[in-house]
């Protein structure tokens, strides 16, 4: 009988662990073969946090949304593309998935990008410096510059 169970807390520890391991050292799927919850314009997304940024968190917090929009900002150094009008002060922060780091910086504002990402915050800004939907992990689906 003590034979049975010190196999079966064997057993059950090699599982735990065989578990912990793979969960440990596995990937994360890259969001290239990820479907995007959601599509819609940078412009469209910015009016809906504008609107009510409670009811925007509820709907577009932690999806994969795929967007489209004109380049504000290129930041090589953090690997983030903004994403906005010049003239609002309002903004998407998209920080690139690692493999994307090599191609932030050839992007140049005025350039309109399809970028796919986890929508992870909005930012507030009370002092009217400017607010900020914050993506992470993006890819870029295509842009304007090698598309024609």
């Amino acid at each position: 009988m003590k034979r049975v169970i010190l196999v079966i807390v064997f057993l059950v520890l090699l599982a735990g662990s065989w578990y912990a391991y793979h969960l440990y050292t596995g990937k994360v799927k890259s969001l290239n073969v990820v479907e995007a919850d959601v599509a819609l314009s940078a412009t469209s997304l910015v009016q809906a946090f504008q609107k009510d940024s409670a009811e925007a968190n509820r709907k577009y917090l932690g999806k994969i949304i795929a967007i489209h929009g004109t380049v504000k900002a290129v930041e090589p150094e953090s690997s983030t593309i903004v994403l906005g009008e010049n003239a609002s002060d309002w903004s998407i922060r998209c920080s690139m998935d690692s493999n994307y780091v090599n191609v932030v910086g050839t992007f140049k504002p005025g350039n309109v990008l399809h970028i796919k990402g986890n929508c992870t915050g909005f930012l507030a800004d009370d002092l009217g410096l400017g607010s900020d939907i914050v993506f992470n992990r993006c890819v870029i689906e295509s842009n304007s510059t090698t598309d024609q």
